[in-house]
């Protein structure tokens, strides 16, 4: 079985950072893209950051410049440093890992259970 597991939330003043890791454990043959997304309370699931094999990554907008997603492959972890943080980033922020299980797998989209994220004015 394959879990991520996040860590590194919590609560910070406006202006201030964190470091979000996640790292993926288990039975695993192959990791692609890994990424973040987060999720306000009464808002949908929206992406924030996402990075490939080959550390290539891609921004919401709302955070370029703000936010950097990297990447150990080595260690199967996938971190989000966020810096410059807003009082409307605060949500719960899942870990996404697009992986094979097994050589035969087809991709298969896993997420984290989430890690709370709060930015006071």
């Amino acid at each position: 079985q394959v879990q991520l597991v996040e860590s590194g939330g919590g609560l910070v003043q406006a202006g201030g950072s964190l470091r979000l890791s996640c790292t993926a454990s288990g039975s695993i043959f192959s990791i692609g893209t890994m990424g973040w997304y987060r999720q306000a309370p009464g808002k949908q699931r929206e992406l924030v950051a996402i990075i490939d094999t080959g550390s290539s990554t891609n921004y919401a907008d709302f955070v370029k410049g703000r936010f950097t997603v990297s990447r150990d492959n080595a260690k199967n972890t996938v971190y989000l440093q966020m810096n410059s943080l807003k009082p409307e980033d605060t949500a719960v922020y899942y870990c996404n890992a697009n992986l094979r299980f097994t050589a035969w797998s087809t991709w298969s989209d896993v997420w984290g259970q989430g890690t709370q994220v709060t930015v006071s004015s």
